[in-house]
């Protein structure tokens, strides 16, 4: 049965899938058979990043796809190593060269890397600002920015991000940078959406999804639709793939949303680094 994903519009006009296809820790070599299931099976959204190291691999599953471009939502994100803009300008037309593309849907800024480069990650965005300007990037934003960094971009440069991606999942619901993105129109991705799968064993998650005659995961990726956030979860298991695209057709009541969010551990339930203090450059 064909599948239907709702697109959700962005601040700049442009719409996006609400469901993708992630492919961090996918390798390279298995990336575009993993790429190809997932568009057969109607996903319309992958995403990337230049850090992950299979850009290339993706834009050739796309390419095989037979599908046109335009119906291809792809999103990349700048390598850490690349913030000062002469080299944020390189990194990018690596990135449209790795994928054999003329322009991308979206291009983010990956880490706002506070305490490297001076902590100038506006002098970045401002890089951004030039690609969406002339077309190569059809929407810019950016991933794991606190709420004070947006509130630096906001003061300081023109164009207000269309997303930003950040860890969020019921252990950690990141509510206050959600909360700030829902007050400027900047609509939340959230990456890591099932805890790395830690929350699929959860006592609350498990009785809901008995309910509901349900896998926890489609029960916890609903959970995310319904509050609004963009998903992208990743699997190399086709299986799995068609399972995650099967949320559409059913609703969690107001008791079971809050039941799930009740599972928020708040600091403690993040799975990934602080952006205030990460500074991964890959070497």
């Amino acid at each position: 049965m064909a599948i239907t994903i709702p697109d959700i519009s962005l601040n700049d006009g442009t719409t996006i899938p609400q469901l993708g296809f992630g492919v961090f820790q996918i390798e390279p070599k298995d990336t575009a058979a993993a790429v190809t299931t997932a568009l057969e099976t109607g996903y319309r959204h992958i995403d990337t990043a230049e850090m992950y190291g299979n850009e290339a691999e993706v834009g050739e599953a796309v390419r095989m796809s037979g599908l046109d471009r335009g119906s291809v939502y792809v999103t990349s994100k700048l390598n850490n190593g690349f913030h000062r803009p002469d080299d944020a300008r390189k990194a990018f037309d690596s990135t449209l060269a790795a994928l054999k593309m003329d322009y991308i849907d979206l291009f983010l800024i990956h880490w706002p890397l506070p305490t490297l480069y001076d902590g100038d990650y506006v002098s970045t965005w401002k890089v951004l600002e030039e690609f969406q300007r002339d077309g190569r990037a059809r929407s810019i934003g950016v991933s794991n920015f606190q709420v004070a960094h947006l509130e630096r971009l906001a003061a300081e440069a023109d164009v207000v991000p269309a997303v930003n991606q950040i860890e969020a999942h019921p252990y950690f619901t990141n509510d206050e940078v959600r909360a700030y993105g829902r007050e400027h129109n900047i609509l939340t991705e959230a990456w890591s959406p099932i805890a790395q799968g830690k929350v699929l064993d959860d006592p609350t998650v498990l009785d809901i999804a008995g309910q509901l005659d349900r896998t926890p995961a489609q029960v916890v990726l609903r959970w995310h639709v319904q509050r609004g956030d963009i998903i992208f979860p990743k699997s190399t298991t086709p299986k799995r793939i068609e399972e995650n695209t099967r949320i559409f057709d059913f609703e969690l009541d107001d008791t079971a949303m809050e039941r799930i969010t009740a599972l928020n551990k708040g600091e403690a339930g993040r799975q990934g680094p602080n952006p205030d203090t990460f500074a991964y450059v890959p070497r």
